[in-house]
């Protein structure tokens, strides 16, 4: 008995680093975005909240809508390439409970959970489900990263007001992040080779599952049109969020250029992927605010716009709540 009792998991301790973790998040997010809003003009803030045009930010949400069926569709070209075939209505239904998900749990991964466990079924594997929101992950982080960079060149050459980002650097990311990617695509069986020593932990449970992954990359190296067609999705994808908080600067009057959003849309969210704050609150309005005030913006416009934008997406992601309850999962 007393052997059994020193082998049960603490699930006190994991519980309680979970609250801890969750409670330094919401004072991350509490404190940036109280610092923020406290070097501001409080009248200024609530006048550009009270001038947003509802017809434009109608028009943000329809930008939003249409990104979400782009999401989909890329998903469903990568689950075709591994011989899993879902209708797109199925698809799209599953990324809007994922993105209900994404905004109402403490966590930027939620949403995956939720497109993992849809697929998982019919791909008969969950490592296959798992590994195919993996790549599209990282097709749409290639995608963010190269819409970023030729935007930022854009604007350095277009007479625009220099951005705070260099172009360059932006570029190196990209390079970086290529040079990463290609190989599990290209050579499957080295990364198989090079991740081998892991199987020292469980060597039947992890040798499956690198069996597994090097099959699903080997089955994309024999898609690459789908592999193409999801990165120009991704492009899609990306260019439409730019459209989305474009509009909502529009909306409230804010004279930003194109080629700066599409610089500081896609670096707000890569700085959201660092798991120090919910949901990204803080750390986005920060981005923006950062970026804004460089080109000579005020920093109010900068808050309207990045929490305005937070705002639209959580009440666009009901939508997902309501989906979630009529499938009866």
């Amino acid at each position: 008995m007393g052997s059994s009792e020193v082998s049960s998991p603490p699930a006190g301790g994991s519980r309680a680093r979970g609250r801890f973790v969750l409670l330094a998040k919401v004072v991350i997010s509490v404190a940036l975005l109280w610092l923020l809003v406290s070097r501001s003009d409080v009248p200024r803030l609530w006048a550009y909240a009270r001038a947003a045009s509802l017809p434009w930010l109608a028009v943000a949400l329809g930008f939003y809508f249409l990104m979400v069926l782009a999401s989909a569709w890329r998903w469903g070209l990568l689950l075709d390439a591994q011989g899993v075939h879902l209708r797109p209505r199925a698809l799209t239904e599953s990324f809007l409970v994922a993105t209900f998900f994404n905004n109402f749990l403490p966590s930027n991964i939620g949403g995956d959970v939720v497109r993992i466990a849809d697929t998982a079924r019919p791909a008969r594997s969950r490592t296959l489900a798992a590994s195919v929101v993996l790549v599209d992950r990282g097709i749409g982080l290639l995608g963010l990263v190269l819409l970023a960079a030729m935007a930022a060149t854009i604007a350095t050459y277009s007479g625009t007001a220099r951005g705070p980002v260099p172009s360059s650097a932006l570029w190196a990311g990209f390079a970086a992040a290529m040079a990463i990617s290609l190989p599990a695509v290209m050579a499957p069986q080295v990364v198989e080779r090079l991740l081998r020593p892991l199987r020292v932990l469980h060597p039947e449970w992890v040798g499956a599952r690198l069996q597994q992954l090097t099959n699903v990359f080997m089955r994309f190296r024999a898609a690459p049109g789908a592999l193409a067609g999801c990165f120009v999705g991704a492009l899609v994808v990306q260019a439409l969020l730019v459209a989305f908080y474009a509009a909502v600067a529009h909306s409230i009057r804010v004279p930003v250029s194109p080629w700066h959003m599409a610089v500081v849309v896609p670096i707000s969210f890569l700085v959201q992927m660092l798991p120090i704050s919910v949901n990204g609150f803080g750390v986005r309005e920060a981005t923006f605010s950062f970026y804004f005030t460089r080109l000579g913006l005020p920093i109010e416009a900068a808050l309207v716009v990045s929490l305005v934008g937070a705002g639209l997406v959580m009440v666009f992601s009901l939508s997902g709540a309501a989906v979630y309850v009529t499938r009866g999962t």
